[in-house]
């Protein structure tokens, strides 16, 4: 499998590097569960990203699940925290939305779903540590346009359309400046009920 998915490995890190671009996230150690919606989700037409589509528009299910599992079981070294300039004020919004969340605006934090060391859970659930700010940016951007979509109900999306640009930029920047240790696993399994529906959790 190492093998046959370097295509992969050359975007997203190889297994002895720490992380990949400021654009392509880390993917190993991700639920299984996860990953494997998110290549369906590309080959469905529910993500939009020429090449990830190009390469997996042919692939049946059986082979997206071995891939998915493959990069599940990888654990590479912890990235380095970002060091991007950031005000006081600007980190503590961040923090403040990921860990409470705004409910007059029904906005919840990113550790009611997420998990408290924001690492994940099993089976579907992805870590948000050792994501690289742009790629946290760009994604909201993708929900709030609706480029990027997951089955339905589609709580991201509704999640993303409730903040302001402001928020996002903050919730990302202190997102990409937690330690995320090599160690760093998803839990077992969700530790609450999820604040809203969300149709890529079973």
């Amino acid at each position: 499998m190492a093998q046959r998915l370097l295509a992969c490995t050359s975007c997203h890190a190889r297994a002895d590097t720490a992380h990949g671009t400021e654009y392509f996230p880390r993917i190993s150690g991700k639920p299984a569960g996860y990953l494997y919606n998110q290549l369906v989700n590309f080959r469905d037409g529910r993500r939009q990203y020429p090449v990830m589509t190009y390469m997996v528009t042919h692939l049946p299910d059986p082979y997206l699940r071995e891939i998915a599992d493959y990069f599940a079981s990888q654990h590479p070294p912890a990235p380095p925290v970002a060091q991007s300039p950031a005000s006081p004020a600007l980190l503590e919004r961040g923090r403040v939305l990921a860990v409470q969340g705004d409910p007059a605006r029904k906005i919840p934090a990113c550790i009611a779903c997420h998990g408290k060391a924001l690492t994940g859970a099993l089976p579907t659930v992805p870590g948000l540590v050792g994501l690289p700010r742009d790629y946290v940016n760009a994604q909201f951007g993708a929900w709030r346009n609706r480029t990027r979509q997951a089955a339905q109900p589609d709580c991201m999306a509704t999640i993303a359309a409730r903040l302001t640009l402001d928020d996002i930029n903050a919730v990302s920047t202190w997102l990409a400046r937690q330690p995320f240790s090599a160690d760093a696993r998803p839990a077992p399994a969700l530790m609450q009920p999820l604040p809203l529906a969300c149709g890529s959790v079973p």
